[in-house]
């Protein structure tokens, strides 16, 4: 039974108790979508770069291969998880400048936190679980942040057989100070510390709620996986549940289907290229392309759109039976729903007449980032 004792009347097929039924808030918790690449290597600062919704903070703290890793056995695959999160190290920094920090997180848009009830007097205690695994055992540390209100809190776990999937299950206290913004801005973030400076180290960690002072994020004993180009650190399965649980009491993971799972994700980030069944683009004059390409499902804000791979070569017009020479492709008028896609040619286009555009190598693409 659940520590906050909601009763258990039987369970549905996702687990989850027949009377507390919840979206979950954690998306791609399973890591099982990764538009944008299945590995990425050489990373030296913040960014996303795998598995979707997944952000990388880095401060000058060692060069990272960040990948999907697939999953064929363990404590975590037997717990029907197929892929995980993994960062390696290629570039190690043993001594971290005071300012150096680095940390994987979770963003939250504010409409999508209510059930937390933050800032008010009937403010939720909240558990984070997750299957995690490194070759270096120690001390490691996770946490909020709120960003509307400069809040924050840390509790630490412990890493205690090398390179073996264990699974966690952390508690946080309630925090009945600090409202989160009812919007689509990022009002918090779930992290987990993988090193920083002393900056971050040097006070008493701050394990309940309070105004954010950096040097109580983590304690001085953590681990630094930096220090060795040896190291690796991985995780999947994370889930955020309202309420206070233990390892007995804790919902299974929501399994989402891959469609549920990936348009989700394409909330905030979408791609589409490789295929020769792209964007309708009909042309009526030199750099017109009326129609409008709507996004499969509508994004958080209004895209940034971005053109990937040389114009003629990977990415290609076909319109009246021909490819055709192009100068430039571009955005224009983007929405969060859709966007329209005009080129400029140095010769006309037929009046009224459709064509696509064709994506000739991987390299060529089409990107819409609306991230946190």
């Amino acid at each position: 039974m659940a520590l906050n004792t909601i009763p258990n009347k039987g369970l549905t097929n996702q687990g989850y108790p027949s009377d507390r039924i919840a979206t979950p808030l954690i998306i791609n918790g399973d890591m099982q979508i990764s538009q944008r690449a299945t590995s990425s290597t050489g990373k030296t600062s913040s960014g996303y770069y795998a598995c979707d919704r997944w952000h990388i903070n880095l401060t000058t703290l060692g060069t990272w291969t960040i990948a999907q890793e697939t999953l064929t056995s363990g404590n975590a695959y037997n717990a029907g998880f197929t892929e995980a999160f993994r960062m390696d190290c290629t570039t190690a920094d043993a001594s971290p400048a005071a300012s150096d920090g680095l940390w994987v997180r979770q963003k939250f848009e504010g409409q999508n936190l209510r059930s937390l009830k933050k800032g008010t007097s009937s403010a939720e205690k909240l558990t984070v679980t997750f299957w995690v695994k490194s070759n270096k055992t120690g001390t490691y540390t996770t946490g909020f942040y709120d960003h509307d209100n400069t809040r924050f809190v840390s509790k630490n776990y412990t890493i205690s057989s090398a390179d073996t999937w264990e699974k966690k299950v952390i508690n946080f206290p309630a925090d009945t100070s600090g409202a989160m913004d009812n919007d689509n801005a990022v009002s918090l973030d779930l992290r987990w510390y993988l090193g920083a400076g002393s900056n971050a180290t040097g006070g008493t960690q701050a394990t309940t709620w309070e105004s954010f002072t950096a040097a109580n994020a983590i304690p001085s004993n953590h681990v630094n996986l930096a220090d060795s180009t040896s190291n690796d650190w991985a995780i999947t399965g994370v889930q955020l549940e309202v309420g206070e649980f233990d390892s007995t009491s804790i919902p299974n993971f929501p399994f989402e289907s891959y469609e549920s799972n990936l348009n989700k994700c394409q909330r905030y980030y979408f791609e589409e290229g490789n295929s020769a069944n792209g964007y309708v683009a009909v042309a009526l004059n030199t750099s017109a392309s009326p129609f409008r390409f709507y996004f499969p499902i509508t994004m958080r804000t209004a895209p940034s759109g971005t053109v990937v791979g040389t114009v003629n070569t990977d990415l290609k017009l076909y319109h009246n039976g021909q490819f055709r020479t192009l100068t430039n492709v571009y955005f224009a008028n983007i929405t969060a729903n859709s966007t329209k896609v005009e080129v400029d040619s140095s010769g006309a286009f037929d009046v009224a007449r459709g064509g696509h555009f064709y994506f000739a190598t991987s390299t060529g693409k089409f990107k819409f980032d609306a991230e946190l």
